[in-house]
């Protein structure tokens, strides 16, 4: 076969272009991308020499486990000696590379998994090096190994011979024994965010002389979901999807990706409360090949966009058509409904799996968007958002639907506070026909916060934050409308974020929802309810003290038997205290 085609030059032209995975995999620890926290530790440990003789590195499958094990083989063995970045041009360095170095193994745990073969590496690893300064051996997917096999690699890993360094690698290190992890240094490799490897499937391009359009890029970053093998796998499919050139409508296609346009046109019918239109498009999405997961998660990137600009402004939007943040401005869409129906789409994606079948998930996760679009939007009056549903059942039956007053409460929010006092938020809106009544705040002292304190439906450290803070005062926020209360507590432990938003909840409904803790921590002489409670018992005590000192009875007991009063003996207890809690 050689002989046949050696001389063909048609043949070695065929030959000689391989897969971009391939060709862009890292030599050298500049070259890795993405996990910097790794290369540095690896790249410490070889300058200063302090080397551990097991490694484990773990991540999802494409971040760069194999190879940075290789470039620390290759570090390990250079003819430049022990140094951060090996040369690359030496002999071990290019025979590594190329597979062709004795002291240099490489095994995938999933086909060699028994305790025969591991025994069989582990005897080969107590001869010295043939011809490299170390020992490397290189275990893939190590999880997959037996439980035999594990407890043979155990006393090697304790007690490895001088010039032997084991690199695991795998995705799924919950599945190794705690006794091999507790011998190996493990570093996680994360997955890639979609910008980073979008510049870096850019820059490959560029490289190989491909036009691409920069939609087209972006889209196949985040169909790769963070594995940089995976990203340029879809690059080459993409290259051949599309002819020599990347498009956006060939890799649109290729992934079954949702347009841009179809998906603003759900979003302003979900911000419109119009379940038909949204329906409507989802049907015509699905029917032309687009699956559910694709609509939902398409959806939830655009909520997220529209909630970064509408709360740190367009310029957070980074390199976006002038076009696409003219549409998201035009959105009818609050940053509180964003938020919304951001975690309904979380919940609907998460849910999808247990749905009846696909479209059906798909609808009912709509339906929830359009169903909770909050009532007082300037985009629409109560009879459009009361007629919202009707149009849902009118779309499939024709036949009219009556519809219902709901109740919608928004989760306290927290925001950040000026000066050292972290300042926490609560707001509550019911939507319904009777408003509900809410005493001023403006009426809330000192003294009266005693009182509220007392009948806050609060436990826990919430009751605590409830009984030991001092009310310092009340002044505006700086959002109109809204009013800071300003509590001073004496341990840190009662300006947790969620102690304070439970208290803040709870005044919500007592005082309106446009109110703000600001809460710092210190000892003041103003009242609180433990003080006032712990002055109370005082007097209580004296006087029972007292009454016991000054009973006739208990003088003649003393008198006649020459007896005294143990200090500390008499104890006045609450009658009201509850059994178990401490007057």
């Amino acid at each position: 076969m050689s002989s046949l085609f050696q001389d063909d030059p048609g043949f070695a032209a065929m030959a000689a272009p391989i897969a971009l995975a391939r060709k862009w995999r890292p030599r050298q620890f500049a070259s890795v991308i993405g996990q910097d926290f790794v290369v540095k530790a690896l790249q410490h440990a070889l300058s200063q020499q302090r080397l551990h003789h097991a490694y484990l590195l773990t991540g999802s499958r494409g971040v760069g486990k194999t190879s940075l094990a290789r470039i620390f083989a290759k570090a390990l063995n250079c003819e430049m000696g022990l140094v951060a970045e090996p040369c690359g041009q030496c002999g071990p360095c290019l025979e590594i590379d190329s597979g062709r170095f004795i002291d240099y193994v490489e095994i995938d745990a999933a086909s060699n998994r028994s305790v025969a073969e591991i025994q069989q590496l582990l005897e080969q690893a107590r001869f010295a090096p043939t011809s490299g300064r170390f020992k490397v051996y290189v275990i893939d997917e190590v999880h997959m190994l037996t439980g035999h096999a594990f407890n043979a690699m155990l006393k090697t890993l304790e007690e490895p011979p001088e010039r032997v360094k084991f690199v695991l690698a795998t995705t799924d290190p919950q599945k190794i024994p705690v006794t091999v992890l507790s011998r190996c240094l493990q570093f996680g490799l994360k997955n890639l965010r979609p910008d980073l490897l979008d510049r870096h499937l850019s820059y490959v391009l560029t490289q190989e002389g491909i036009q691409a359009e920069p939609d087209a890029v972006l889209a196949l970053a985040r169909a790769a979901k963070g594995s940089v093998r995976d990203g340029l796998s879809l690059t080459d499919q993409a290259i051949a999807y599309g002819g020599g050139s990347v498009q956006l409508e060939a890799v649109s296609q290729m992934l079954g990706l949702v347009g841009r346009e179809a998906i603003e046109a759900m979003a302003q019918a979900i911000g419109k409360a119009n379940a038909r239109d949204c329906l409507q498009a989802a049907d015509a999405l699905t029917a032309s090949g687009v699956s559910a997961e694709a609509i939902l998660e398409d959806l939830a990137r655009l909520f997220h966009e529209l909630n970064l600009a509408q709360v740190l402004g367009p310029s957070q939007l980074g390199a976006q058509p002038a076009a696409q943040a003219d549409a998201l401005a035009g959105l009818s869409i609050s940053a509180e409904q964003a938020q919304l129906g951001y975690q309904i789409l979380m919940l609907g994606l998460r849910d999808l799996a247990y749905a009846p079948d696909e479209q059906t998930g798909l609808e009912m996760t709509l339906l929830r968007l359009v169903a909770f679009v909050p009532l007082d939007l300037a985009s629409g009056s109560s009879q459009t958002q009361a007629q919202a549903m009707p149009d849902a059942s009118s779309a499939r039956s024709g036949s009219p639907a009556r519809s219902a007053s709901r109740v919608l409460s928004d989760a306290p929010s927290a925001e950040p506070a000026t000066g050292d006092s972290p300042r926490t938020s609560a707001a509550l809106r019911i939507d319904s026909p009777r408003t509900p009544k809410y005493e001023p705040i403006s009426g809330l002292t000192s003294e009266s916060w005693l009182d509220v304190a007392q009948t806050l439906p609060l436990a826990g450290l919430s009751r605590q934050f409830a009984i030991q803070s001092r009310f310092l005062g009340l002044e505006p926020s700086p959002r109109a409308g809204w009013s800071v209360l300003k509590f001073q507590v004496p341990v840190e432990s009662l300006m947790e974020a969620d102690v304070v938003e439970r208290v803040a909840t709870s005044l919500a409904t007592r005082f309106g929802p446009c109110i703000e803790l600001s809460v710092s921590v210190g000892q003041s002489e103003g009242p609180s309810l433990a003080s006032q409670k712990a002055a109370i018992h005082a007097q209580r005590q004296a006087q029972a003290e007292a009454s016991i000192a000054n009973s006739p009875i208990v003088k003649a007991i003393i008198e006649r038997f020459d007896a005294t009063i143990v200090p500390g003996s008499i104890r006045w207890k609450d009658p009201h205290t509850n059994p178990g809690e401490s007057s």
